[in-house]
């Protein structure tokens, strides 16, 4: 067999394995619609390689990919899984029955996994076990038209392998081609992703929420600077941004759904959606911060959150004197720290069941999360959360802590520019200035931009709406010239701590450094 033939065969031996794991994946994730989110094998994959892998690594993917984070890491899954498959199929122009086996024992990671979750059934595995059984008969299938066997008592009969003939070769590629469309299919209307794009569902239509006890103030017109391209001053849901660990967002029952507070407490409290929803719930604007928002970034969002004070759940459960933590679990498994104090202050720590006044979406928390003004949300913003345990840093630790974020987290003054945008061709002469400041608990006192290495400017603030939530700003600089310029801003709240200029990454505690960007004048 010559070098061009080999290599041939190799080519179409690892098409058949990428086409039969098309097929495996494709099949069962469409089956999974029939089962729950933790039957879809890549889902399952993926969400197993989250708690894998390192803060190194975690950290520039948000970073770089934000909110779509979730989507790189399936589609990185389902690469790795086709680099191996083709890997394995190539291996079959020599030897066929290894790489078939090798295929299969492929096969069964998801199985092992699916059964590793806490929150799959037995019957889960059912689609990927069906997957397996069909890839792996297209991939036999698949050889036998397009890659002869090459073992040694062929070799021994012939001086060379049985060559396949044209109208197999034309077969191999038209069935290639078909099945590899129809995995393609299967996986787009499959579980995987009808869970990326999931949204409210049935589920959250059960959950009728309650005439607000305590309104939040109304929002006056004087809080938005109204410059065309600066954010709004409430963030709708579906603009929200969104950092967790889970692929799949829960879509809980809230029937079902309780909260138990327990750990270093005189009594230990359940609460079910009814008992919460009798509550006199409050509503709050609320500006929320992800600790991995790069200086200028878009993980940050204000809402109106509606919800019951923390410090009165806490209350009924009495904690002990010697606690200084609240370790939250979610539905998911993921945990949060929050120093004690900022659930029992008076700040407006909740748990929210609405956002917008409408209820939480699944993304989102639906049907009960934590909302805690002036800490980063790894600590503090717990999404699907069953379980208060009161403890204490020194006996308990957290899921980002345990990768080398703070404990505490509290959030840092912080600015950035909305309008102009980076690297916008603007008109000469005035030049209007835009964006957004934040310093939850303290409130924003001044705002500063600078133009290229001019003076600073203090901004016109937009009106404040509470100190926990962000507040827009604006300025104008006239007679600008003609070329590339720079703009540069800085915050100062209210404690007088002005933001600093020192760039560093975000572990332990936030990124830090002065945001500034380069806009053309024309």
């Amino acid at each position: 067999m010559n070098r061009k033939t080999r290599a041939a065969h190799r080519f179409r031996g690892a098409l058949a394995g990428v086409v039969a794991t098309v097929v495996m994946f494709g099949l069962a994730d469409v089956l999974a619609r029939a089962f729950s989110p933790s039957a879809a094998p890549l889902l399952t994959l993926g969400q197993a390689i989250i708690p894998l892998a390192p803060p190194a690594a975690i950290k520039p993917v948000i970073a770089l990919f934000g909110d779509n984070d979730k989507l790189v890491l399936i589609l990185s899954t389902g690469l790795g899984a086709l680099v191996a498959a083709g890997l394995i199929g190539a291996l079959a122009a020599s030897r066929r029955r290894l790489a078939t086996t090798l295929l299969l024992a492929a096969g069964l990671v998801p199985v092992i996994v699916i059964i590793l979750r806490p929150e799959a059934g037995a019957p889960d595995i059912i689609p990927t076990l069906i997957g397996i059984g069909v890839g792996v008969a297209v991939f036999v299938l698949l050889l036998r038209l397009g890659v002869p066997e090459a073992t040694a008592e062929a070799t021994a009969r012939t001086a060379r392998p049985q060559q396949p003939d044209p109208l197999s070769r034309r077969r191999f590629f038209t069935l290639a081609g078909a099945v590899g469309t129809i995995g393609a299919v299967t996986i787009a209307a499959g579980q995987t992703v009808a869970s990326l794009a999931q949204e409210a569902g049935a589920a959250v239509a059960k959950l009728v929420l309650p005439t607000p006890a305590k309104k939040a103030a109304a929002i006056p017109a004087a809080a938005s600077t109204d410059i065309e391209g600066t954010v709004p001053f409430v963030t709708e849901a579906k603009d929200f941004y969104r950092i967790d660990t889970v692929l799949s967002p829960p879509v809980i029952d809230p029937e079902q759904w309780s909260l138990r507070i327990h750990g270093m407490v005189e009594e230990e409290v359940t609460l079910t959606m009814d008992d919460v929803l009798d509550l006199p719930l409050e509503e709050h604007h609320i500006t929320l911060t992800c600790v991995s928002n790069p200086v200028g970034g878009e993980l940050v969002g204000n809402a109106t959150w509606l919800g019951y004070p923390v410090r009165e759940l806490l209350a009924r459960a009495r904690p002990s004197s010697q606690a200084d933590m609240v370790l939250s679990h979610s539905f998911d498994g993921f945990t949060a720290s929050t120093p004690l104090g900022a659930l029992t202050d008076d700040r407006a720590a909740l748990l929210a069941v609405g956002m917008n006044d409408e209820p939480l979406t699944p993304i989102h928390g639906f049907p009960a999360r934590l909302v805690v003004p002036g800490l980063y949300g790894f600590v503090s913003a717990t999404k699907w959360v069953t379980e208060l345990e009161v403890t204490r840093f020194d006996e308990k630790t957290a899921y980002w802590t345990d990768r080398g974020w703070d404990a505490k987290a509290p959030i840092l003054v912080a600015s950035r520019i909305e309008v102009p945008k980076p690297l916008a061709k603007v008109s000469a002469g005035t030049v209007r200035v835009g964006g957004t400041a934040w310093a939850q608990r303290s409130g924003i006192d001044r705002v500063e931009v600078k133009l290229d290495d001019g003076d600073w400017t203090q901004a016109d603030l937009a009106e404040e709406v509470t100190i926990d939530t962000w507040r827009q700003w604006r300025a104008d600089f006239s007679g600008v010239e003609p070329g590339t310029h720079t703009l540069t801003v800085r915050a100062t709240d209210r404690d007088g701590t002005v933001q600093t200029g020192k760039r560093r990454d975000s572990i332990p505690n936030s990124a830090t450094g002065h945001h500034h960007i380069q806009f053309r004048v024309e």
